[in-house]
């Protein structure tokens, strides 16, 4: 139960975390951005718990990162391409694939990842009494 009471709490929060982020940025998001970006941030603990926070913290951004830009495009071919909903569009933006994911909000999302890492783990240790993350770069 307290795992489950774990999980909840973390994708409500990253939820929330993005689609506030969209708001603030972009005047307007979508709640299945609320829904991936709570998925985002329950990856981020998982990798962690999973790997006991012990990975240098560039090979845990790697993985956020990747698994970020992955539901991203997944994602936006269900939802913008299949059911033409029209929540974005990086078309215009340089290194781009089928104007779902690009280069530069990759390396935004990579950024994020790095504070989403933090957030979950501290989180967890702090609300959870769960391991105490310890972190290094190499």
């Amino acid at each position: 139960m307290k795992r489950l009471s774990e999980y909840l709490l973390l994708w409500a929060l990253g939820g929330s975390v993005y689609y506030g982020i969209e708001m603030v940025f972009r005047g307007y998001s979508h709640w299945s951005m609320f829904v991936l970006g709570g998925f985002c941030l329950l990856f981020f603990a998982i990798q962690g718990i999973l790997t006991g926070w012990r990975e240098p913290l560039w090979r845990q951004v790697l993985w956020c990162t990747i698994f970020v830009s992955s539901g991203e495009f997944i994602t936006g071919i269900l939802l913008n391409k299949m059911m033409q909903w029209g929540i974005w569009d990086y078309s215009n933006q340089p290194f781009q694939l089928y104007g779902q994911i690009c280069v530069p909000f990759t390396i935004l999302f990579s950024g994020l990842s790095v504070v989403g890492i933090f957030l979950s783990a501290y989180l967890l240790h702090w609300l959870y009494g769960e391991e105490k993350p310890v972190f290094h770069v190499l």
